[in-house]
């Protein structure tokens, strides 16, 4: 039970292991958009609610498909 005046946040919960995802794919462009930023940078792991083994995956497969030009590096 939250505390009170303590936020009462519920807490994020990784949407590859709801949605039973084993692996984070560079080609899946719409769901690794949703871990960047407008600017272009990466949601960190606290923001996004993943855990720390798709975390990790993830920022693997938007660094692959920035290398493939699927996603861009920054915005202009």
């Amino acid at each position: 039970m939250p505390r009170k005046g303590r936020g009462g946040k519920r807490r994020k919960v990784c949407q590859f292991c709801v949605e039973k995802i084993d692996q984070a794919d560079y080609k899946d462009v719409a769901r690794l958009s949703k871990f960047l930023t407008d600017r272009g940078k990466i949601i960190p792991r606290r923001i996004s609610g993943n855990c720390a083994r798709h975390q990790r995956q993830v920022t693997v497969a938007i660094k692959r498909a920035r290398q493939m030009a699927l996603l861009a590096y920054t915005t202009e």
